[in-house]
């Protein structure tokens, strides 16, 4: 008798703990990425994109990144994590460098751009806004980041960083025979579909033989500037006659991000 109260305590003894452990894990929230396989990694970051928790994607690239420094795919990684900079960056989705800002009367995009140092573009994006027209009351996304832009002649890469943090990098053309300028600028002007001014003729934008592209960022250092292309093949070689070139689709991410003032770092 003895013998069988025994076994019928301990057998329900582990329905107990049966039903403790199906209860904990059903309720329990989903572990940080800590541990796993490179393929893993990517399985993670994939499914939380797929269901739009794109600052836990990012998360985990970042584990992926620091977990397998020497890894072959370290650059398929950072390269998927800066893509998610961007995407975050444009979504509406609320971030620790972030806030949400109440329309008030009289507000325009421009004036709450120029008042916290942002862009008209980079408002619009990020609060999927389809007109210039904000109502009243309206909460805003608005990003509290500082951007600067670093361009490196010797390897053909401009880096946007965020409070001194990567955010993108990009492939660019630089000045013939090393012509750039090197040292400190800021962008002092913005312009969407630039006329290109030369000795000889006005070339008007979207023309073929307008070398400037979609967009012009001028800097501080006269003359220069951070512009379109209409030869992409250019990209990523010294090519010309001074001035930073990048792919249109990437300048226009770019100009959309950074505000005039922007600090511009060009280095050897």
């Amino acid at each position: 008798m003895q013998r069988k109260v025994l076994f019928l305590g301990a057998g329900l003894l582990a329905v107990i703990l049966l039903f403790w452990m199906v209860f904990n894990l059903r309720g329990a929230k989903k572990p940080a990425p800590l541990e796993g396989t490179e393929e893993a990694f990517y399985s993670m970051a994939a499914a939380y994109e797929a269901r739009n928790e794109l600052l836990k994607a990012k998360e985990a690239y970042g584990e992926l990144l620091e977990k397998f420094p020497s890894s072959t795919s370290v650059g398929k990684a950072k390269s998927e994590l800066e893509r998610l900079n961007i995407k975050i960056l444009f979504s509406s989705i609320p971030t620790p460098d972030s806030f949400a800002y109440e329309v008030v009367l009289g507000d325009t995009l421009t004036k709450i751009a120029k008042k916290y140092n942002t862009t008209v573009e980079l408002l619009t994006k990020s609060n999927n806004l389809t007109s210039p027209v904000i109502r009243l009351g309206r909460k805003l996304k608005v990003t509290k980041l500082k951007f600067s832009i670093i361009a490196d002649k010797s390897q053909n890469i401009l880096t946007l960083k965020a409070d001194d943090r990567v955010v993108k990098t990009y492939r660019v053309a630089t000045g013939i025979n090393n012509c750039s300028p090197t040292g400190s600028f800021k962008i002092i002007n913005k312009v969407v579909d630039p006329v290109w001014y030369t000795q000889d003729a006005v070339v008007p934008a979207g023309s073929p033989k307008n070398i400037l592209g979609t967009r012009w960022m001028g800097i501080s250092e006269p003359g220069y500037g951070i512009h379109g292309s209409t030869d992409p093949t250019s990209i990523g070689k010294q090519s010309t006659a001074g001035c930073i070139r990048m792919h249109n689709s990437d300048v226009e991410e770019l100009y959309a991000i950074v505000p005039v003032g922007t600090e511009v770092v060009i280095r050897e």
